[in-house]
């Protein structure tokens, strides 16, 4: 049934698989998050227990979630910047067709009979068309094998160091510990102001 799809469904359908595309990565890097905060929080515990053998294993799990979720971001990258590229030859195209439709017309007021000009005119057009939409296929595919590629290759610019995956386990531990400090002044707060209040009312 795709053989008899007109250029608008099946350019709606490219469309439509874009999207979900997206959403999938934008999707896959929210998971990262929640497992990179679970990771944060299990190396925490074995810190404060002293299991140096589980910190380590955690710690390299935090790692390889990080960079995951970065390779993660540069395909989002990527398909975005496809789309737009997309899209700006869609209105290209868009473009020549009107000006063409517009040329026959004023070609056939102003009384232009060269038929077979017109004719060859328009199957160059067709052609022409035809062709961008190949490339475009052809754009989108690279695009996708790329992405697909991107997950099994891991540079130094995706690398994420130890340090770097200390310095996030101990920035949540020290902001935990804020959050319980910032808990407790409230709580004096609220005694001293009630300690107050009662010795007003004696």
């Amino acid at each position: 049934m795709g053989l008899f799809k007109s250029a608008d469904e099946r350019r709606i359908e490219r469309d439509m698989k874009i999207r979900q595309g997206i959403r999938r990565i934008e999707k896959s890097i929210r998971e990262q998050n929640k497992f990179a905060d679970e990771f944060v929080k299990n190396a925490q515990n074995a810190k404060r227990i002293g299991d140096t053998q589980q910190y380590q294993f955690i710690r390299n799990s935090l790692k390889k979630t990080a960079t995951i979720k970065k390779m993660l971001e540069r395909q989002l990258l990527t398909v975005k910047n496809a789309l737009l590229i997309k899209r700006q030859a869609e209105a290209s195209s868009d473009f020549a067709k009107s000006m063409g439709l517009m040329a026959s017309e004023i070609g056939r007021m102003f009384g232009e009979t060269d038929l077979m000009k017109t004719q060859a005119d328009w199957e160059k057009a067709m052609l022409q068309s035809e062709t961008m939409e190949e490339r475009m296929d052809m754009f989108l595919d690279s695009v996708e094998s790329m992405a697909s590629d991107n997950v099994n290759v891991t540079d130094a610019e995706s690398v994420v160091s130890d340090e770097e995956i200390d310095r996030m386990i101990e920035a949540e531990a020290e902001a935990e510990h804020q959050k319980e400090l910032d808990k407790l002044a409230g709580l004096r707060a609220e005694l001293n102001a009630l300690k107050k209040e009662g010795e007003k009312q004696k």
